[in-house]
């Protein structure tokens, strides 16, 4: 029993002690004949006599008495008001009837011990009950990771990239083992010991010969990639601390040192252009930068490495990279917008826009994510928050329409900007916009909590109700298939006319005549962006459709994608059974879709959304209020 609790086991047995039934006698002569009454009737001989003459009554009831248990051929009537010789005093035999009320039998009072198992087993009760077994689910995507990566491990380890039907790799995104990072922090969360020192150690062996002697990489890629990768590695594994939190792989200080070089390198993007704009590409032997062949960069390119350099320099305490990434949104801030949006490419040589073509697909998506993110990150500033807000409103009033016949919410593309056509066009890529808009609203707490607190402004609600609305229609995208997986690209219908173009193949979802997909779209590369929202969602409205909808999905990436010999593939055409296999394996499903599964299936606690900010890798970086914790 606890000790701590200011009573004892004496009150206890003291409480059950008052509702044991007490013998009818004791009752009497304990209370009844007690005070002045007793002494006033023992004073003559006629008190004398009454109270022997009640004792007397009182025990030829008792000695008489019976308790009588009907049969059930006896029936409920022959109890109530029978004819049979029953009167109010006596029975069927003549005996007295019970007419003496028993004091109710209250249940005994349990000990403080006793209460706590009480309740354990009450709880434990509910969670068997309470539906699906998530944290079995979130086992089966581990064992999807471990798969994953033993299809790279056998036949591509070191390269970018596998291809799990030629048993292969490659390298598509310059060569520094991208997977390998990647997958690094993946493992380091669920806790994939074999994973963490196989990566660990290719990366102390061999990464830091490939940054020096590699040629060609993007900035943005190999920026979110790998060095969010090993900046992220750094932090789980205890880096932060002067520590090690894994003993599977390297001291922590490998990464960072890592980071640092790949970092000094990549600055030449932005040192080497003649606008705050940097380059798109960096020759990492040679330390030197260039434009990409049009001599354009991707505007969601060079504002989505922010993240990256403002932790790098937070752990080193060199503010120079902070300062050569910042410049970018900066100058972004002073430039000519529509509502809030942009243009997806700009001139590093002249640091403006160029042409008119608006989406939060592909090359614009992230600059919409980072200005909120890093507001996240360093909530102190309000630069990119600003910049955030008013895009989004930009985004309900121009890009956001409904579908007929059944009302799916989308966002569409303006591809000659303001003046020209609407394209009812959707990018799988802009299924990140769920996630960004509930953590807009609700700064990554849970949405009960801020309403109780009163923290959610009228904007924030209508941000949070677009999210889900959004949120439904990325996951009517799976759903519309025949395999349950996602086109790269899907448009909608808003003519109002059934069987406006070549669906999805599954007649049986209500959305049949809803989305439409062209041939040229119907690939899926096994992206993270649906699953991302889905996570980010759950944690802040805790409604469980959405972990049910991405049990659905990691179900079908399991049916179709998966590969016996070890990996995933993506597919050519996900509207048709069997699907016809691409073989690739991203670099992001192991990195990113992978690891967003595990968490929405996860406790809150792992990775909370108000102490993390995730780069749109799904790399995790310790907001600074949280940078000391782990």
């Amino acid at each position: 029993m606890s000790k701590s609790l200011p009573y004892s086991m004496k009150d206890v047995h003291y409480d059950n002690a008052k509702f044991r039934q007490r013998s009818i006698i004791k009752v009497i002569s304990q209370n009844f004949i007690t005070s002045n009454v007793k002494r006033e009737c023992i004073k003559c001989s006629t008190g004398r006599f009454l109270v022997l003459l009640m004792i007397c009554g009182v025990a030829y009831i008792m000695l008489t008495h019976t308790s009588h248990i009907p049969s059930t051929s006896d029936g409920i009537a022959k109890h109530v008001g029978t004819e049979e010789g029953k009167n109010f005093f006596t029975d069927g035999s003549g005996r007295f009837r019970k007419f003496w009320r028993k004091p109710p039998r209250l249940p005994p009072r349990l000990s403080p011990d006793e209460i706590v198992l009480r309740n354990k087993s009450i709880h434990n009760t509910d969670k068997i009950d309470s539906g699906p077994d998530w944290k079995g689910r979130q086992q089966k995507v581990k064992e999807a990771f471990i798969h994953a990566w033993s299809g790279y491990k056998n036949y591509a380890m070191g390269y970018d990239e596998l291809m799990p039907l030629s048993h292969r790799g490659i390298d598509g995104l310059g060569g520094l083992g991208a997977t390998v990072v990647d997958a690094l922090d993946t493992a380091l969360i669920m806790g994939v010991d074999e994973v963490v020192h196989d990566a660990g150690f290719w990366i102390e062996k061999h990464l830091p010969e490939r940054i020096d002697e590699k040629g060609q990489v993007n900035l943005f890629e190999t920026t979110i990639r790998v060095l969010g990768g090993l900046l992220s590695a750094y932090h789980l594994s205890g880096g932060e601390h002067g520590g090690n939190a894994s003993t599977k792989g390297p001291k922590p200080a490998v990464y960072l040192e890592n980071a640092k070089n790949l970092a000094d390198r990549l600055l030449i993007a932005f040192t080497s252009s003649p606008s705050a704009i940097p380059f798109s590409d960096v020759v990492l032997r040679d330390r030197s930068a260039h434009p990409a062949p049009d001599g354009l960069s991707s505007t969601a390119e060079v504002s989505s490495v922010q993240l990256e350099f403002n932790y790098l320099s937070s752990l080193v305490g060199d503010p120079k990279y902070t300062l050569e990434s910042m410049k970018v949104l900066e100058h972004m801030k002073t430039l000519p917008k529509v509502k809030g949006l942009v243009p997806i490419y700009i001139n590093p040589h002249t640091g403006e826009f160029s042409g008119d073509n608006i989406r939060l697909g592909s090359r614009g998506d992230s600059y919409y994510e980072y200005l909120m993110k890093l507001w996240l990150q360093n909530p102190g500033s309000n630069l990119t928050y600003d910049m955030y807000k008013e895009s989004m409103k930009g985004v309900k009033e121009l890009l956001v329409r409904k579908t007929v016949p059944n009302g799916l919410v989308f966002v569409g593309e303006l591809p000659n900007g303001p003046e020209g056509s609407f394209s009812p066009k959707m990018d799988h890529l802009v299924c990140f916009l769920p996630g960004t808009l509930a953590l807009g609203a609700t700064k990554g707490i849970m949405k009960e909590k801020a309403m109780r607190e009163n923290l959610l402004s009228s904007e924030d609600l209508e941000n949070l109700k677009l999210a889900e609305d959004l949120a439904k229609t990325c996951f009517e995208m799976y759903d519309v298939t025949s395999t349950g997986l996602a086109p790269e690209i899907a448009y909608f219908n808003m003519e109002g006319r059934s069987g406006g173009g070549p669906g999805g193949g599954n007649k049986n979802s209500k959305y049949v005549d809803d989305i439409i997909i062209k041939p040229a779209d119907r690939h899926n590369l096994l992206r993270p962006e649906t699953v991302e929202s889905l996570f980010v969602l759950f944690r802040i409205t805790e409604d469980p459709k959405y972990r049910e909808w991405g049990w659905k999905i990691f179900e079908a990436f399991e049916k179709h994608t998966k590969v016996d010999s070890g990996g995933y593939t993506s597919l050519d055409d996900v509207t048709v059974l069997p699907p016809h296999r691409r073989d690739k394996m991203e670099t992001f499903f192991l990195g990113e879709t992978l690891k967003y599964l595990y968490l929405l299936f996860a406790d809150r606690s792992v990775i909370p959304l108000d102490e993390y900010v995730f780069n749109t890798e799904a790399h995790p970086f310790p907001i600074r209020a949280h940078a000391g914790k782990k």
